[in-house]
């Protein structure tokens, strides 16, 4: 297995990077920023989206490491990508910035936001 695709944005002072690879038709992601760690996994399972417009959404399962709040990034980013390309995905990563404030912390998900979108464009080319 080799990553296909790495996309990294400044964010909060530091670098939020995201890699991918296939595994098989399914996708692996890894998250990395800041103090790098593993402290959070994520699975997104494509399904139809409940709104019943034939869109594809993702129901996602999450193990987090006690404390550890990076959740919020990997699930965004993992659902993105499960949902525009129609396969599982596997998130795992971790972003530690020390001290980090509210407004970076918002900076920090706005970015990763994009960094969804641009991996998912990416990986769509390409699968």
């Amino acid at each position: 297995m080799e990553w296909m695709v790495t996309v990294r944005e400044k964010a909060a002072g530091t670098a939020l990077e995201v890699s991918a690879a296939l595994v098989g038709k399914d996708v692996l992601l890894c998250v990395q920023g800041g103090a790098s760690h593993l402290g959070c996994v994520v699975q997104s399972l494509p399904r139809p989206s409940l709104s019943g417009d034939g869109t594809i959404s993702a129901t996602s399962s999450v193990l987090n490491c006690l404390g550890h709040k990076d959740e919020t990034i990997c699930r965004r980013i993992a659902e993105q990508v499960c949902a525009a390309l129609g396969r599982a995905v596997i998130c795992v990563g971790g972003f530690h910035v020390d001290g980090i404030t509210e407004n970076e912390i918002r900076e920090v998900i706005a970015v990763s936001d994009q960094v969804g979108i641009r991996l998912a464009r990416e990986l769509a080319g390409r699968v």
